[in-house]
């Protein structure tokens, strides 16, 4: 059962880590391109509208960011 757990804490990490964002943003965009991909007429609106949903998730991943480095003080 140590070994299951392990291993799910190691998929965890690795998947999930630091920025839980990231890894919800990454679903989500993966499933609207799976779910536009099917109709032929949404494939033009998934041209358009996954790049943007990937500039969204990496905005809030580096406005986390930043936040946090305020935060911590440290100059840089």
């Amino acid at each position: 059962m140590r070994a299951v757990v392990a291993f799910g804490a190691f998929w965890w990490e690795f998947l999930v880590g630091e920025t839980p964002e990231l890894f919800v943003g990454v679903v989500v965009v993966v499933g609207a391109a799976a779910a536009l991909s099917v109709d032929r007429g949404a494939r033009l609106v998934a041209a358009v509208l996954l790049p943007m949903l990937v500039a969204a998730v990496l905005g809030v991943s580096l406005a986390r960011a930043a936040r946090q480095h305020v935060r911590s003080g440290r100059p840089g």
